[in-house]
């Protein structure tokens, strides 16, 4: 007996994927999916549960910055099928390397921030303290550049 395979229309798979309609045929255009995307009654795309999860792999990797024509590249090497593990795992390698490094800066960013937090959160505390109970704030107090050196405001 022929197994049958479960179609999904190209707004189902915007909906479950998060992507537009027009993502989707773009990425289709661009050569991004790893099997051809099939045509029902009337030219209507078709896809599968397969192409589903392919395009959360690729959504994971667009989304950790990875170019389109490095994608594309990865889908066509997996498309070739075996034999070119070496070239994905390379491609795959590079990628991770950029990743590590936006993760570094990305992390300097954070505790910046989570320092610069610290302050003002410090900052309107003492406000509080020196305001006391049933006083008002003193208006316009403590906007000071909140920095630590080497950096500024």
């Amino acid at each position: 007996m022929a197994e049958v395979t479960a179609t999904l229309s190209i707004g189902q798979v915007a909906e479950r994927t998060g992507l537009s309609v027009h993502a989707l045929r773009f990425y289709e255009q661009q050569g991004v999916f790893v099997s051809p995307v099939r045509r029902g009654p009337g030219g209507r795309r078709s896809y599968t549960e397969d192409d589903v999860d392919w395009l959360g792999v690729c959504i994971i990797l667009r989304a950790s910055g990875m170019p389109l024509p490095a994608l594309r590249r990865y889908a066509d090497l997996v498309r070739e099928g075996a034999g070119n593990e070496e070239e994905r795992l390379a491609l795959l390698r590079e990628h991770h390397e950029q990743v590590t490094s936006q993760l570094g800066r990305l992390t300097q960013c954070l505790d910046l921030i989570t320092f610069k937090v610290g302050v003002y959160e410090d900052l309107l505390e003492q406000d509080r303290r020196a305001a006391g109970p049933g006083r008002r704030r003193p208006s316009g107090g403590g906007d000071v550049p909140a920095s630590r050196p080497g950096t500024s405001a």
